[in-house]
């Protein structure tokens, strides 16, 4: 089968498993990449390449080129998963009998700790908006539901007037995959919410709009936050998603237990919201060595006390 036709059932597919529209375009960049490779390997054009005759040789030279190229073993992987996924699925539909990627073994990255801000930087950021103007109301929105509620960034954009059910602090979003779900919003949320929406005059569907009255996008609000970051002083960069890393950081430093947490922020899988126990754990080894009488930090200090007294 041309490699052609075989990208565009593996996008039918994907579209069919509700994977969302980032997900599927990132998929076929990866292999569209490691195709047009595959086809100068094989002295010939993308539209001429079959996906027959594609080998292990190939796919572990296209993995050379890639680490040569300079690129991180994460995006590496990244890449190489794409192919596992798309390869597995040509398999499973009897358009190919070899898997070529079957004996590639996966790659180490490591496990990167999410950024989060400390709860004294995000009582800095949410006092900066000002309140008394319709896109200064709009921007505490952005604020109190990416951090209070511990939206992703998309899913705050995509919202709607009719997903707010404000008199009992509840919101409903819908998450990757198309999955719903319906999370609690605190007071701060909701009041700013409606703050926002007594100044607005107009009666279109989308929560959030942008000056022109369009839908917010996802690249406006990653400058909104840069704006108000450089306003509350903030030494560090903040991005959308380091609100969400924080929501569900100070959830557990606060005694959240991990299915909650996990279901508050729509994670398929446990071990996606685990990640976050570490940084709790750090926290924990923090107050101890500050709290603990017999804690490694300061048995020194206490030794030399015991030597002074005798």
């Amino acid at each position: 089968m041309l490699v052609d036709l075989a990208l565009g059932l593996f996008s039918g597919y994907q579209t069919a498993q509700n994977n969302s529209e980032n997900t599927i375009a990132a998929y076929q960049t990866d292999l569209v990449q490691f195709f047009d490779f595959a086809a100068r390997e094989l002295g010939k054009s993308i539209e001429e390449t079959v996906v027959d005759e594609i080998d292990l040789y190939i796919v572990r030279t296209f993995m050379g080129k890639l680490t040569n190229d300079g690129l991180n073993r994460k995006s590496i992987a990244r890449k190489v998963a794409a192919l596992r996924t798309f390869f597995k699925f040509l398999c499973r539909e009897g358009i190919l009998v070899q898997n070529p990627v079957l004996k590639v073994a996966s790659l180490k990255t490591g496990c990167k700790l999410p950024e989060f801000l400390y709860v004294e930087q995000i009582n800095r950021l949410l006092v900066v908006s000002d309140c008394t103007t319709l896109l200064g109301c709009r921007n505490q929105v952005i604020l109190e539901l990416l951090y209070g509620s511990g939206l992703r960034v998309g899913e705050l954009v995509n919202l709607n007037r009719e997903d707010l059910i404000l008199d009992i602090c509840l919101i409903k979003v819908k998450g990757k995959g198309g999955k719903e779900r319906v999370i609690p919003l605190t007071k701060y949320a909701s009041e700013a919410i409606q703050a926002y929406l007594a100044l607005r005059s107009d009666n279109l569907p989308a929560l959030l709009l942008n000056y022109q009255g369009s839908r917010l996008s996802v690249r406006s609000v990653r400058r909104i936050i840069d704006k108000l970051v450089a306003k509350a002083n903030l030494d560090q960069h903040v991005h959308p998603h380091m609100l969400r890393h924080s929501y569900a950081t100070h959830l557990l430093n606060g005694g959240a237990d991990l299915r909650s947490v996990q279901e508050l922020l729509g994670h398929e899988r446990l071990s996606s919201t685990q990640v976050y126990t570490h940084l709790t754990k750090e926290r924990l080894r923090e107050v101890y060595i500050q709290a603990h009488p017999r804690s490694k930090e300061k048995q020194p200090a206490e030794k030399n006390n015991i030597q002074k007294s005798m």
